[in-house]
């Protein structure tokens, strides 16, 4: 784990303790983000994961705003509770007044997207569609698909494209 990393996390800590004159538990951190976030905060679990790959490439602005936002969201969790909107009020007010710092919902790093698809067909002659890994796990866990046009099944080709697939 990055000593920056970590260091950053400690020091948006203790300015929300000085701002709000009480003590705030600290998350376990992790650098296990992978896909196009930035970071999460898990509110319930007081854990927040980083995306490293993006931590490396933009890590000024990272340290900076990344880290910032995703600690504002377990700071807003344990001041106000479960009930209160991620990008609401509550963490935009801490986001500004306590890091003074814009209140951006989303990043805007450089991402390369290089997913791999799944490939499948119905009975169209062009019907052909990309799915995602994710879709295609909820395939294989029974969930089925069907073309808008034709209203058949879509089936799977044993075809794949994407990442090392070319």
């Amino acid at each position: 784990m990055p000593e920056q990393l970590l260091a950053r996390v400690e020091a948006c800590f203790l300015q929300a303790e000085r701002f709000f004159d009480r003590r705030f538990a600290r998350p376990e951190v992790s650098l296990r983000l992978r896909g196009l976030k930035a970071g999460v905060a898990h509110l319930d679990e007081n854990r927040l994961r980083f995306n490293a790959q993006l931590y490396r490439e933009n890590r000024e602005h990272f340290l900076r705003q990344t880290v910032a936002h995703e600690v504002a969201h377990l700071v807003a969790h344990q001041l106000y509770g479960a009930r209160i909107r991620p990008h609401g009020s509550h963490w935009q007010a801490i986001m500004r007044q306590v890091y003074d710092l814009p209140a951006e919902r989303c990043h805007h790093y450089a991402v390369e997207r290089r997913q791999r698809h799944y490939l499948y067909r119905c009975r169209c002659p062009d019907g052909e569609f990309a799915f995602t890994p994710q879709r295609h796990a909820l395939v294989l866990r029974g969930r089925q698909y069907l073309c808008r046009r034709c209203r058949g099944p879509l089936r799977f080709t044993g075809e794949q494209r994407g990442e090392d697939q070319g």
